[in-house]
């Protein structure tokens, strides 16, 4: 399928698989009629490739070797695009990560799971973006840690101003769906 048919498929299983009509208060606190569950999305057997094929195509012209984000929503994400670099033969292999909400009490006590990152080109990616808080979170996190955030990509950005914040904080953004693509803007 071409990078267009793909994405038009996503968009089509984020409007079938994750789009959930009801009154919702968001993790930033905002309230919504309808709730974006990309869980339902990223996790499925169909989506998941498709979004690391997609993000692969929307960075091709940024270089990094690892991608992660804050835990939960970004998890599935980062996979993907790892599984969708491992399939790439010209390409270099991409690490994938995982920032804790909080360092872990045990073990080895580390907030950012996976290999180390310190001094590489990392993507800072989630599942959906809202006001940019938690990707910013993790683009903080990543940062403390010693690497170096080459830039932030969503899957869905609901356009409420998460691209403004993060280019505030110096990162390039970029979406592979907006809210017009889920036919609700």
């Amino acid at each position: 399928m071409s990078a267009h048919g793909d994405r038009a498929r996503l968009a089509a299983l984020v409007r079938e698989l994750g789009v959930v009509h009801e009154r919702v208060t968001l993790s930033s606190g905002a309230e919504a009629d309808y709730y974006v569950d990309l869980r339902r999305v990223t996790l499925q057997h169909e989506a998941s490739p498709l979004i690391g094929r997609l993000l692969r195509a929307l960075t091709e012209d940024w270089d990094y070797d690892a991608v992660g984000g804050l835990t939960l929503g970004a998890d599935p994400v980062a996979t993907a695009v790892l599984h969708a670099a491992s399939l790439e033969t010209d390409a270099p292999p991409v690490d994938a990560f995982v920032v804790r909400k909080e360092t872990k009490k045990h073990g080895m006590q580390r907030l950012i799971e996976g290999p180390d990152i310190a001094g590489r080109p990392v993507l800072v990616v989630e599942d959906t973006s809202t006001t940019g808080g938690s990707v910013l979170t993790a683009v903080r996190q990543v940062r403390e840690a010693g690497a170096t955030v080459v830039g932030v990509c969503t899957v869905v950005d609901r356009d409420t101003g998460a691209r403004e914040a993060v280019e505030a904080e110096g990162a390039p953004y970029r979406a592979l769906l907006g809210l017009a693509d889920l036919q609700l803007g």
